[in-house]
């Protein structure tokens, strides 16, 4: 898909190890669901180090239940400090009695093979809840994984972290920052269990710039805001979410310790980062054929325009009818009619684009004639985009969804096999 550019950055190659000092490295420790007849194929274990030690953040998921890993990392993070990641896919290590413990020994063992203190490694792990994680496999895998860290190794951690995934997400750029050229790049895992809670995503960002923890915590906050929470495929949030950021110093600019014009210059290249992210999350929706992206003009204030996005864009009835290709107005405006903000329905318009063109469905609140065959070629491109303006003030926002299709339901109905 096409990347989007916003503010003065360069997309550049490598993901996680884009930045400078960062090592990677993802292999198949043997790790498998239960009742499996036999082990995956694919990496299941990965890696990132750093050089140096870095300052860290991280975002978390908000359900109640959360995995034994986010425990382990919150409490590693409390000093704004990381030098390394540890996660395996197939196993997300939660709701176990042991979960913690494990989760703990897999800190153990990556510090021990790194020789790093244990405080420095941030733990993730995604797949199948409910599930005893075995650590043998980890354990025995450990060796192998570290003796193959190396700067080029962001695609070996990249398959290693993906479940229900059908493309690698991957991106970073370059940006200038206090006259020093900076750099900051990015994997993520998200298919299924997506909701606007954070997101249901395992996020690891990277980058040489030097920045405080206190800012780089703000930073990453802000953004998640407006990047993947509002990014949702099937209504459900999941209990292992985490977006986790390591900032190394090594590119050389003064450190960022204010919201001065380096913060903004920081901030908007992890804008880009996360945005680009949140867009191939949604397009990767399990099942999915085609990226919803609703905007939302128009509206007397940014919350207000963000809850009928959000609307739109997690409405059942609306992904199938993407999905099929049929222009429903209808259902656009039932969608944005029950969003929990105050408009004036009578004031409402509505737009669809694609590559294929663009065609009105309605206007102030009220669908209009359309062109059928005009309509159905719009719809006919994999990224399709609804144009909401509520006629009411200046507030915008835009969200991510992906239509609903039969292979959502296949994909799920035996997720554990």
């Amino acid at each position: 898909m096409d990347l989007k550019k916003i503010g003065n950055v360069k997309f550049v190659y490598g993901g996680v190890c884009a930045a400078r000092g960062f090592k990677a490295n993802g292999i198949q420790c043997g790790l498998t669901h239960v009742g499996a007849s036999v082990t995956q194929k694919k990496n299941d274990l990965a890696m990132i180090a750093a050089d140096t030690e870095c300052t860290a953040a991280a975002v978390y998921t908000t359900n109640k239940v959360k995995g034994a890993p986010i425990l382990v990392t919150k409490e590693h993070l409390a000093d704004g400090k990381a030098r390394a990641v540890i996660v395996n896919s197939v196993n997300a290590n939660t709701c176990n009695p042991d979960g913690y413990e494990k989760a703990t020994k897999m800190a153990q063992l990556a510090a021990e093979a790194l020789g790093i203190s244990e405080n420095d490694v941030i733990v993730a792990s995604t797949g199948v809840i409910g599930q005893v994680l075995p650590i043998e496999p980890i354990a025995n895998g450990m060796k192998p994984l570290v003796e193959g860290l190396n700067y080029g190794g962001n695609k070996t951690a990249l398959e290693a972290i993906m479940t229900t995934d059908t493309q690698p997400k991957e991106v970073a750029v370059e940006f200038e920052m206090g006259g020093k050229t900076c750099v900051m790049g990015a994997m993520l895992k998200g298919s299924g269990m997506i909701h606007p809670n954070m997101a249901t995503t395992l996020t690891f960002i990277t980058t040489d710039a030097c920045i405080s923890a206190e800012m780089l915590q703000r930073a990453l906050s802000d953004n998640v805001k407006v990047t993947l929470n509002r990014a949702s495929v099937d209504g459900d949030t999941s209990t292992n979410d985490m977006v986790c950021i390591m900032a190394s110093g090594t590119a050389g600019n003064s450190e960022v310790v204010t919201e001065d014009e380096d913060f903004g210059a920081f901030s908007n290249a992890l804008y880009n980062i996360m945005l680009n992210l949140a867009r191939m999350m949604a397009k990767d929706g399990e099942g999915a054929t085609k990226l919803i992206e609703c905007a939302v003009t128009g509206a007397s204030d940014e919350k207000t325009a963000e809850t009928v996005a959000k609307s739109v864009i997690c409405s059942s009835l609306l992904k199938s009818m993407i999905f099929g290709e049929d222009a429903n107005a209808g259902r656009i405006y039932c969608a944005v009619g029950y969003a929990d903000a105050d408009f004036d329905i009578s004031k409402v318009d509505i737009d669809m684009s694609s590559k294929s063109g663009s065609i009105t469905l309605g206007h102030q609140g009220c669908v209009v004639k359309f062109d059928e065959e005009e309509a159905k070629k719009v719809l006919s491109e994999d990224e399709i985009q609804i144009i909401v303006s509520l006629g009411e003030g200046s507030g915008t926002a835009v969200c991510w969804g992906c239509d609903l299709t039969y292979d959502y339901v296949k994909i799920n109905g035996d997720y554990r096999s």
